[in-house]
C-alpha cells in the first residue's frame, strides 16, 4: 500500500468529545491504525474531530490552541502509509481559522481553510473563525481533491469552483447535528451538488451527543450522476469503507445503503445517544428518575434504562395525599419489569412540615399554586439528596409543551441535570411511548391511555389549566418553531383567545426556560441555543391596522394552576 493510491477510503465515522484532546487523539490514532490494517489507502474524519464539536469559548484559550497544534503533531507523525484528511482548528497570523487537512506519509501536504461561516440557529462560528480563502484543491495519488467544511457545501459556491479548477472528488467533512428531517434534507443537497457539478462527494459526519446536541453520522457519498453510492448507519460510532476507480471523476461504491429509521425511531434513538453521552461525557454514575406513574416519567425511564442499562438507574416514587393508588400501582409495575431500582418515599410528612411552618404567612389566603409547588420542591429535594449521595444524574420529566407555557415548577420538577424530552411535545411523548412499546412492551397501557394529571389537587387534570394537547402542540409549533406571529397562527384558523393565551405564556415564562436543566435538541428550532428572547421584555404585536379589533380575548383564565408540580404563574 502506497499513499498515494487511493483505491480504498475509509470514513471515521467518529464521537469525539469537546475539549477532551488527549482522549480525542487516541481514538483517531486508534481508526488509523485500523483503517491501515483493512488496507485503507485514506481515512477521513469528521470536521474539528481533535476537539471535538462545538468548542465554544474554548476557542478563546490560547492554551486550547496550544494543545491541539501539539495534537496535530503528533497524529501526523501515525502516518506513515495512508493519507488523513483531518479536521481541527488553527491560529495563524493571529487569526482562528476552521481546517481541514491533507496529511500523508508524516507531512501536512495542505490545509484547507472553511469559507462559509455558520451564523444561525445553533452555529456561531463568526463569533471566533475567520472565512478563508486559500484554494480547497489538493492532489492525491495523481488525481486533483477538493477539500471542503460542512457549511462550504451547503452553499452553490465551493463545489462549482471545486468542479471548474478540474477536481474529480470532493471531499466535506462535518459537524453537523441532528434534528427531524435532516437526513432528507442531506440527502438532498449532497445529490444536487454532485449531479450539478458531475462531481462525486464524500459526506463525512461526526457522531455522539454534546451537551444539546446529537450528531447523527449518516456519511454517505454520491456518484457524479447525484445518486447516492454508500450511505453509513445513523447514531453508529464505526469505521466504514468505500472503493475508489481510477477513472475521472472518480467513482465510488460502498457496501451498504444504510436505510433511513422511519421519524420515531430516528427521534428515540437520539435522545438515547444523547442521554447516554451526556452521562458519560461528564462523568455520571447512572441516573435517578422520579417516576410518578404519568406518561413523561414513563418515557422517561424506558429511554434511561435504553440509554445506561437497568442497573444504573434508580427510581423514585414520590406519592403525596392527592396521589391515585393506580398511580403508584403502575409505577412499580414498569420500574420491576425494567428492572431498575426503585423506593418509595412518602411525601406527606415534609409537605406537612412546610405547611405548618408557613402557616402564619398563609393565614386568610386560599390555598392556590403555592401549595402545589410546595409539593414539586419536597419531591425535587429528595432526587438531588440521592443524586449527590450516589453520584448518578437526575433526569427530569418535563416535555417541551409544559416548558413553552411554563407548566413547571422552578426547584421542583425542574431540579435536575438533564431533560430528556426538553424538546419533545406532549402529543409526540405519546407517539414515542408507543413506538417504545412496539419493540417491547415496557409502558404500562394505563399510564398511556389516562388523561394527564398532576395530582397535585383533588381530581386535578392538565386540561383545567391548558388547551388540549392537540391544540397547544398545535399552536406552539407555529410559534416557536416557525416563528409565526398570534396573527398568522390566528388567520391559519386558530381561536384568537387561546393563540393570545399561549402566546403570551411562552413570553412570560423565559426565565424559567434559562434556569431550565439543558436537554436534547430534537427540533430545528428548540429551547436554549436556538431560540434567543429576553426575559425582560414588553414587546405586544401590533396588528395591521386592517385587523385591530379582532378578538384576542382576555387569556387570563387559570394561567395560575399548578400541574405535577407544575405552575404556569409568573410568580419568580
Amino acid at each position: 500500500m502506497s499513499a498515494d493510491d487511493l483505491n480504498r477510503i475509509a470514513i471515521a465515522q467518529m464521537n469525539a468529545c469537546v475539549g477532551a484532546i488527549d482522549n480525542n487523539v487516541r481514538r483517531i490514532i486508534d481508526n488509523i491504525r485500523t483503517a491501515r490494517q483493512r488496507q485503507a489507502d485514506m481515512i477521513i474524519f469528521p470536521e474539528l474531530a481533535i476537539s471535538g464539536y462545538p468548542p465554544e469559548d474554548l476557542l478563546l484559550r490560547p492554551d486550547f490552541h496550544r494543545q491541539v497544534a501539539s495534537a496535530v503533531e503528533a497524529i501526523t507523525a501515525q502516518t506513515q502509509g495512508i493519507t488523513l484528511i483531518l479536521g481541527h482548528s488553527e491560529s495563524v497570523q493571529g487569526k482562528l481559522y476552521n481546517v481541514c487537512s491533507l496529511i500523508q506519509d508524516g507531512r501536512r501536504i495542505h490545509s484547507y481553510h472553511k469559507r462559509c461561516l455558520p451564523n444561525y440557529g445553533v452555529f456561531d462560528e463568526k463569533r471566533y473563525f475567520t472565512p478563508g480563502t486559500n484554494s480547497s484543491l489538493c492532489h492525491v495519488g495523481g488525481r486533483k481533491i477538493a477539500l471542503s467544511i460542512c457549511e462550504d457545501l451547503w452553499t452553490d459556491g465551493p463545489a462549482a469552483e471545486a468542479a471548474g479548477q478540474g477536481a474529480q472528488l470532493l471531499i466535506n467533512i462535518n459537524a453537523s447535528p441532528y434534528h427531524t428531517d435532516k437526513a432528507r434534507q442531506r440527502q438532498q443537497l449532497i445529490c444536487q451538488r454532485a449531479s450539478e457539478n458531475a462531481l462525486p462527494i464524500i459526506y463525512v459526519n461526526m457522531v455522539g451527543g454534546q451537551d444539546e446536541l446529537v450528531f447523527d453520522g449518516d456519511s454517505m457519498s454520491a456518484n457524479a450522476a447525484g445518486e447516492i453510492v454508500f450511505r453509513a448507519p445513523r447514531f453508529v460510532d464505526d469505521l466504514f469503507l468505500l472503493e475508489a476507480t481510477t477513472d475521472a471523476p472518480v467513482a465510488l461504491t460502498g457496501n451498504s445503503i444504510a436505510q433511513p429509521h422511519d421519524d420515531a425511531a430516528a427521534v428515540y434513538q437520539a435522545i438515547v445517544l444523547g442521554v447516554k453521552d451526556y452521562a458519560a461525557k461528564n462523568h455520571f454514575a447512572g441516573a435517578v428518575i422520579g417516576l410518578s406513574g404519568g406518561i413523561d416519567s414513563a418515557l422517561t425511564l424506558a429511554i434511561a434504562v435504553d440509554a445506561l442499562g437497568a442497573e444504573n438507574v434508580e427510581v423514585l416514587l414520590m406519592p403525596s395525599r392527592y396521589t391515585a393508588e393506580m398511580s403508584n400501582t403502575d409505577a412499580e409495575q414498569m420500574a420491576t419489569a425494567l428492572g431498575v431500582t426503585f423506593h418509595r418515599y412518602s411525601i406527606e410528612a415534609p409537605f406537612a412540615a412546610f405547611l405548618d411552618l408557613l402557616q402564619p404567612a398563609f393565614k386568610g389566603r386560599q390555598a392556590d399554586a403555592t401549595e402545589e409547588n410546595i409539593q414539586a420542591r419536597c419531591r425535587g429535594i429528595l432526587l438531588m439528596a440521592i443524586s449527590n449521595k450516589s453520584g448518578k444524574l437526575v433526569l427530569t420529566t418535563g416535555n417541551k409543551s409544559e416548558m413553552a407555557v411554563g407548566y413547571a415548577t422552578l426547584y421542583g420538577d425542574m431540579a435536575g441535570g438533564f431533560a430528556p424530552l426538553k424538546d419533545i411535545s406532549k402529543t409526540r411523548v405519546y407517539e414515542l411511548a408507543n413506538w417504545r412499546n412496539r419493540q417491547s412492551p415496557v409502558i404500562p397501557p394505563r399510564m398511556i391511555d389516562r388523561p394527564p394529571s398532576a395530582e397535585l389537587r383533588p381530581g386535578q387534570k392538565d386540561t383545567d389549566s391548558l388547551p388540549a394537547y392537540e391544540i397547544l402542540d398545535a399552536v406552539l409549533e407555529r410559534y416557536i418553531e416557525r416563528d409565526n406571529s398570534p396573527t398568522e397562527i390566528i388567520a391559519a384558523g386558530f381561536d384568537a383567545a387561546v393563540v393570545s393565551k399561549i402566546s403570551r405564556l411562552v413570553d412570560r415564562n423565559e426565565y424559567k426556560r434559562r434556569q431550565a436543566a439543558p436537554g436534547v435538541r430534537i427540533t430545528a428550532r428548540a429551547f436554549g441555543r436556538d431560540r434567543r428572547y429576553p426575559i425582560s421584555s414588553d414587546y405586544q404585536e401590533k396588528p395591521p391596522p386592517a385587523e385591530a379589533g379582532d378578538g384576542s380575548g382576555d387569556g387570563q383564565g387559570s394561567e395560575g394552576q399548578g400541574s405535577e408540580g407544575k405552575s404556569s404563574a409568573n410568580g419568580r
